[in-house]
């Protein structure tokens, strides 16, 4: 579970900004059976090269800062928020959502590519979270930025009982780079592609600038192959 550890200021925060987001998207949540036909499957999409070869220390689902650190990684703030749902519409609890994503210069969090050097060592780079029973998840984190050629983009993995059931990759909805990534065009046609893009819209309210996205992500009752 993410907030093991002893309360204190920031874990009050992210626990209470998780309920806070989950009742915003209340109304999606909607009673079992109304889904009159199956849901489309989030397309499946390539690990990349840089799952986190060395897990770090703090994985819980505030990237924004490590440990008890003061100082907070360097982005632009982003509410990461959605469902895990069956292709019936149900919503699947206690579901293990991963991310992981480039820092703000550009550099994951794993050895070989933190070789390059000028990581933000504040940036956690890597976050867990475990849906309730309507199937939410929360992260908070930044926008992600391109890596090399490729367009800006969070990994996520879905894992059931120790088995992950997919791997796939979220997308800036109309982001210029999109048409030019090889990996977001290999999804198919547009129906496709909207599956795996989200809005970053500015959160109502915020005085910082802080973003928020909304992304249900639909998995099979089968784990990916090996």
């Amino acid at each position: 579970m993410q907030f093991i550890q002893p309360p204190h200021t920031r874990r009050r925060f992210v626990q209470g900004m998780a309920y806070s987001a989950a009742a915003l998207a209340t109304p999606a949540f909607t009673a079992r059976g109304a889904f009159a036909e199956e849901l489309a499957r989030t397309p499946r999409q390539t690990e990349g090269p840089f799952y986190p070869d060395k897990l770090p220390l703090d994985t819980d689902n505030d990237l924004l800062v490590v440990n008890d650190h003061i100082t907070p990684a360097v982005g632009t703030i982003t509410h990461l928020t959605g469902r895990i749902l069956s292709t019936a519409g149900e919503p699947v609890r206690n579901a293990l959502v991963e991310i992981w994503q480039v820092d703000n210069n550009g550099i994951y969090i794993h050895t070989q590519d933190a070789a390059r050097g000028g990581r933000d060592a504040n940036f956690q780079g890597f976050g867990r979270f475990l849906t309730g029973s309507k199937g939410e998840y929360y992260f908070r984190t930044i926008k992600p930025v391109p890596y090399g050629p490729r367009t800006p983009h969070i990994h996520f993995a879905i894992l059931q009982g120790g088995k992950r059931m997919l791997t796939t990759q979220l997308y800036i909805k109309g982001e210029a780079q999109n048409q030019r990534d090889g990996i977001f065009r290999g999804v198919g046609g547009p129906r496709r592609q909207a599956l795996v893009t989200a809005d970053f819209a500015p959160l109502k309210g915020s005085r910082i600038g802080e973003l928020s996205v909304n992304w249900d992500i639909t998995i099979g009752n089968t784990p990916e192959q090996s």
